[in-house]
């Protein structure tokens, strides 16, 4: 019965600790999404290019002409004459931009969360690659004790006889090189911090320690970024991956600008249609002033010349580059759920051969009370750490496949 209790608080504290790195990811990546500089840069960006789209529907600027003529023998008798007019195209035309700008704004806003999620989803790698730094930190800091203790043991062995300089050197040895990994483990966990940092636009996430350069730089634990959370394999990547392809804003994009394309076909075929002006006329002739109506009509014969197969053209390419990006987003899924699968089955072997194993305390005894030799222990726990550290690997590439999977979710 107290093995059950022991085995759900196991359970139980487990499911917290992925909760709340769910929630830490999550609350880092909305801070990022709000002030990420790049995002807002794009955001202008998106902003800039349909308006500039709109200014393709604007009607030409009128024009104001007025001309003074003179007689060549008589001075005083002359003729003035003011004329404004407007050109504009045939009215149908203007309905059929007007559609296709909507279609171009929609591309442009899948293109913007493309972009968004190539942002976010580079924070969320930096927050698994913390995740796994600071659980490094952890083996390295076990470690690290291991090694100060047998080395301060065998100094006081070696002032006594109990043991020679060759054991002593060894762990002096081990030593320098854990401390060596940890301190370039400190400096990366810090560096993958400051990352996160400026895809903050170089705003504090939480407060934390005092950083003269910047701001504050906060610890892996204060950004709630200390577990993994929990992301189960797929059992029907079939149905999640045409759901995925479907919620895919790249694609959304591709469907935006094919629409697009083909609306400029049919606003290409309407260029031939004949341009307009209307305008008004004044005549002011010596004591007789005319007023009237100018009407004029403009027949597009060279300038829409091989403007609807160039659209058509243009139409083909857009609906080949989508097929291609259908393709290869749909290979792209299948690869990272295998190569998740593959690293899901090599992470279970691991922690299935972790629970058989002798603990690394019993090892630590056994070489005190002299029934291994310092060889034969730094090669059992060299093996075990290394194996740790290839699970700690394993882990972190599994939760970045399976990022780049969900990424739509971001």
């Amino acid at each position: 019965m107290k093995q059950i209790m022991t085995i759900s608080a196991a359970l139980l504290f487990l499911t917290i600790g992925e909760v709340q790195a769910q929630n830490g990811i999550e609350q880092v990546l909305k801070n990022i999404e709000t002030n990420n500089k790049e995002l807002q840069a794009n955001e202008q960006l998106i902003t800039s290019q349909k308006l500039e789209a709109k200014t393709d529907n604007n009607l030409p600027d009128p024009t104001l002409s007025y001309a003074h003529l003179w007689g060549a023998k008589d001075k005083s008798e002359t003729i003035g004459e003011l004329v404004v007019s407007q050109s504009f195209d045939f009215p149908s035309l203007y309905a059929t931009r007007n559609k296709l700008n909507r279609l171009k704004a929609g591309a442009f806003d899948s293109q913007a969360d493309v972009f968004r999620q190539e942002k976010l989803l580079q924070a969320k790698e930096l927050c698994l690659d913390i995740i796994m730094l600071r659980q490094q930190k952890h083996i390295l800091e076990e470690r690290l004790r291991n090694a100060e203790e047998l080395a301060k043991m065998y100094a006081k062995r070696l002032q006594t006889g109990d043991a020679n300089a060759l054991e002593t050197n060894k762990i002096n040895l081990e030593l320098l090189n854990v401390r060596t990994e940890s301190r370039m483990n400190s400096t990366a966990l810090n560096n993958k911090i400051k990352e996160l940092l400026v895809l903050n636009g170089n705003q504090p996430l939480t407060p934390g320690r005092p950083f003269p350069d910047g701001p504050a730089v906060p610890t892996a634990k204060a950004l709630g970024l200390t577990d993994y959370p929990l992301v189960p394999l797929p059992t029907d990547f079939h149905r999640v991956c045409s759901e995925l392809l479907a919620a895919d804003p790249s694609l959304q994009s591709f469907d935006s600008e094919s629409a697009a394309a083909r609306k400029s076909i049919s606003a290409s075929k309407q260029g031939w249609l004949p341009k307009l002006e209307l305008g008004y006329r004044r005549n002011t002739e010596s004591g007789h002033p005319l007023n009237g109506v100018v009407v004029g009509f403009s027949f597009p014969l060279f300038s829409n010349k091989g403007k609807v197969k160039i659209a058509k053209a243009q139409a083909m390419n857009i609906d080949f580059q989508k097929d291609n990006a259908r393709v290869k987003a749909s290979s792209e899924l299948w690869q990272l759920y295998e190569e998740a699968r593959n690293l899901d089955a090599s992470m279970q072997e691991y922690k299935r051969t972790f629970q058989e194993q002798q603990d690394l305390t019993l090892l630590k005894q056994a070489l005190v009370g002299g029934q291994i030799s310092m060889i034969e222990y730094f090669v059992e726990v060299s093996v075990v750490y290394q194996s740790k550290t290839n699970l700690l690997q394993l882990e972190n590439q599994y939760q970045k496949a399976m990022a780049r999977i969900y990424k739509n979710e971001l």
